[in-house]
């Protein structure tokens, strides 16, 4: 769980409140065919802008922004020189014996290609059109909600123009323009809290966790294509303490 996407959303909506309440209260706020107009017109344009299996696997990927469990440089490091250390003293092979326990599917794609005996360029070539795929996959579910957060206000100003529209044709009437305005300016809220509160920033932490787990993968990578050529745990550990700063290393060898 990213407890600072659910602290940041959480907090941007209560202070939202928190404002409304001391002013005129949130009654005034709530009006359900702005939100037709901004939410159903967002997710209609999302549609036809994506095709619906791009947008359905989005969604699954957005859970990324809210959830995610992936392996910490730490717990690579580590791995990959225990799993060093066992093949250099039971050979390759004993590696499969650890397969069973290892919950990520790219490394343990990666070790199972690598006790299979492939070349280390062969090995690259699999993985690399792997974490390509991966970077595809995320990189549309950050799309998707860049979008979305274009098309909120958009909607959000279209909502105002249909209230407008339905004020001025009651202009005989004074004691409506108020209300009426008042109402038209609701869709144009709700489209900049969904775009600044939800879609802009849900798509900005899709991206970082894409970067974050594209760096995972290619240290992965390094790692198995290091045990393939029977590189010894120090030197796996050195190339890759690579990917961190200097400040961050710490070997399990000592200094």
């Amino acid at each position: 769980m990213d407890i600072a996407t659910f602290i940041g959303v959480i907090a941007a909506f209560i202070l939202l409140i928190i404002s409304i309440m001391m002013g005129s209260g949130l009654g005034a706020y709530i009006d359900i065919p702005s939100v037709l107009i901004v939410v159903g017109g967002t997710a209609c344009s999302t549609l036809i802008n994506f095709p619906l299996k791009d947008a359905i696997n989005s969604i699954k990927v957005a859970k990324n922004a809210f959830f995610s469990r992936s392996l910490t440089v730490a717990e690579i490091i580590a791995s990959f020189v225990s799993y060093a250390n066992k093949a250099r003293k039971e050979g390759i092979l004993a590696l499969e014996s650890s397969l069973p326990q290892i919950d990520d599917d790219f490394l343990r794609k990666g070790l199972q290609l690598t006790i299979d005996g492939l070349e280390p360029q062969a090995i690259t070539e699999i993985l690399e059109t792997e974490i390509a795929f991966i970077q595809e996959r995320h990189s549309l579910g950050a799309d998707m909600f860049q979008t979305m957060g274009t098309f909120a206000p958009a909607f959000g100003m279209i909502g105002t123009l249909i209230g407008l529209v339905a004020m001025l044709q009651n202009m005989d009437d004074p004691s409506t323009i108020g209300p009426s305005m008042a109402v038209a300016l609701i869709t144009t809220f709700y489209g900049a809290v969904l775009a600044n509160v939800i879609f802009l920033p849900v798509a900005g932490k899709l991206r970082a966790r894409n970067k974050e787990e594209t760096m995972v993968k290619e240290m992965i990578l390094q790692g198995v294509i290091s045990l393939s050529r029977g590189d010894n745990p120090r030197i796996i550990e050195q190339k890759l303490h690579s990917f961190l700063p200097p400040n961050l290393r710490v070997s399990a060898f000592g200094k």
